[in-house]
């Protein structure tokens, strides 16, 4: 079956999804000579003017319910109209996860980015958090427009608010004149990575296991120290166990398990939930797990510790 790429824009009403989708289809360097098929998830004040658009065959479809987010519905579209590939501007009141399971199996996401209106950024995130996150986590760039009137701290807010759901999103700041300004700051670790063994502090857990999940590769090789608890799950195989935290990513109704699996020939013997200091050897590899490569530990040391005050940790 042939693989549809996928185009992703997210973000919320009025937040500039459609002008930015309008002046990608604008750029003759987006015409991949196939047909297009652009997915509508939310109307705005703004309209598509397919006049402009650089290439032709490019068909518009709006999905007014979500409902019609389901493989079979997606697959007649691509069918209908011949497309190549597709084009999202999905519903900011939607979650992510929602569209992931809706999509037939040959799409596959090749890009994500969100946009954000500087002046209702915070309100956003103080009163639709879980929803903003979402968002953040999957985008490989944030565009944050109308940047005009942001001072240094609204901008070490914004870099805060997408680093606690992910490391790996670019943030730009665009002006009124056009022009962009990419965020700078530093995503300075809260520990030593290049130590003999890394000591992960308890309030750190959640950037440790982010930053593995994410850039893996940065840890193999390498011994880590943390306090964890035990969670017992056929998941992971025999003689192996995933020592993690609970973690919160916007709210109390968001919390986790989080952590990785790993290999202890006395894994067995630990008691559920039970808190643990562990000592491990990180390596990148296949795990069922993941399904596919991700970070595998294999325990150098495993004694019993008190249970943490704070056992909740966040990403930031």
């Amino acid at each position: 079956m042939k693989e549809i790429p996928v185009y992703l824009f997210l973000g919320f009403l009025e937040s500039g999804k459609t002008r930015f989708v309008q002046e990608t289809m604008e750029d003759p360097q987006f015409d991949s000579g196939d047909k297009t098929l652009l997915l509508v998830c939310e109307e705005g004040e703004e309209e598509y003017d397919a006049d402009k658009f650089a290439f032709g065959g490019v068909h518009v479809e709006l999905i007014e319910d979500k409902e019609q987010l389901n493989p079979t519905h997606l697959a007649e579209l691509v069918k209908k109209t011949g497309a190549g590939r597709v084009v999202i501007e999905y519903n900011g009141m939607w979650m992510v996860q929602e569209l992931y399971e809706a999509m037939p199996e040959n799409w596959v996401i090749y890009q994500t980015i969100g946009t954000a209106d500087a002046n209702t950024f915070r309100m956003y995130f103080d009163n639709m958090r879980q929803l903003f996150l979402d968002k953040f986590a999957q985008c490989e760039l944030l565009v944050v427009n109308r940047a005009d009137g942001l001072t240094a701290e609204d901008q070490e807010f914004v870099h805060k608010a997408v680093r606690q759901a992910s490391r790996r999103c670019d943030i730009a700041y665009e002006y009124a004149d056009g022009s962009v300004a990419y965020d700078q700051l530093p995503d300075e670790l809260p520990f030593d990575i290049n130590a003999d063994v890394i000591e992960i502090g308890d309030e750190d857990f959640g950037i440790w296991y982010l930053d593995a999940s994410e850039d893996p590769e940065k840890y193999a090789g390498k011994t880590v120290r943390f306090t964890a608890q035990v969670c017992q799950t056929p998941r992971v195989g025999q003689n192996q166990f995933v020592p993690g935290r609970f973690a919160m990513t916007c709210c109390v109704q968001d919390i986790q398990f989080v952590g990785f699996p790993c290999k202890y020939d006395d894994a067995k013997k630990l008691a559920q939930r039970s808190w643990i200091k562990l000592t491990a050897k990180v390596r990148v590899q296949f795990h069922p797990l993941f399904g596919g490569k991700g970070p595998v530990l294999t325990a150098l040391s495993v004694e019993a510790a008190q249970p943490l005050k704070d056992d909740v940790v966040t990403f930031s």
